[in-house]
């Protein structure tokens, strides 16, 4: 079963991230970004291994730029890990998994 990552939005950000009971891996996308389609398997595989450990979701930074702008998101894909609501880390630019597990790990 392919794992979707959760949509969030401008108006539900704060709920679905800074809220959230787990770290949240957030990506940044847009709908005309081919690196970020090529992110999206790796982080659907990172949701479903991670799943009770960290929630994996997406932003799409045309439809939702106040968001991106708060952050300073300039390009896509941009991945920003939330922990008890504060941006950690922030990446740039499609990954492998296992770089973007090792980056991760060592956050």
């Amino acid at each position: 079963m392919k794992t979707r990552l959760a949509d969030v939005t401008d108006a539900t950000f704060a709920e679905e991230v800074l809220a959230a009971d787990l770290p949240v891996l957030l990506k940044f996308t847009a709908d005309w970004c081919p690196p970020c389609h090529q992110l999206s398997p790796v982080l659907a595989a990172i949701a479903t291994e991670r799943a009770g450990e960290l929630k994996v979701a997406e932003l799409n930074v045309d439809h939702n730029p106040a968001t991106a702008t708060t952050y300073g998101v300039l390009s896509v894909p941009t991945l920003i890990l939330f922990r008890a609501g504060e941006p950690v880390t922030s990446l740039v630019g499609a990954r492998s998994k296992q770089r973007l597990l090792r980056e991760l790990d060592g956050r």
